[in-house]
């Protein structure tokens, strides 16, 4: 029995509009079933986190965010973390996408630890729909 056959159920809430979506784009890329999506979205989540831990040395990079700026104390949580990583925030562009939606783009330069602590710490908080860290090492 490979590891892929010992399954485990779980149980989720998701808010309507979100689940409506991924149906949406699971129907559209012709997955048999929500469960085969979820477990495609967890092995990508994967990767990406396993590609995260590869970001060492000195970098250059965006941080691209997008939040629900109604979610109580978010502003003062992300002005916060963005004070506490100062160092490393060369600059940043926020746009209001939506009423309640926006997008936040911050440059960032320093050790690959350093921007990927700022990365978690941001994709951590509620509210928070999306955070990605792109980034290129600088040769020294």
């Amino acid at each position: 029995m490979t590891m892929d056959d010992d399954l485990s159920r779980i149980g989720i809430s998701l808010p309507k509009h979100l689940l409506d979506r991924f149906d949406e784009i699971l129907n559209y890329r012709g997955y048999s079933s929500r469960s085969e999506g979820i477990r495609d979205a967890i092995r990508t989540y994967i990767t990406y986190y396993k590609w995260m831990s590869d970001v060492k040395g000195l970098r250059e990079g965006v941080i691209t965010m997008v939040y629900d700026h109604e979610q109580r104390g978010l502003l003062t949580n992300i002005t916060d973390i963005e004070h506490e990583f100062h160092a490393i925030i060369k600059a940043s562009l926020h746009s209001h996408v939506s009423h309640d939606k926006c997008l936040e783009v911050i440059l960032v330069h320093g050790d690959g630890s350093q921007l990927k602590a700022l990365a978690e710490r941001l994709m951590s908080m509620k509210g928070v729909e999306s955070v990605k860290l792109n980034t290129i090492q600088i040769e020294e």
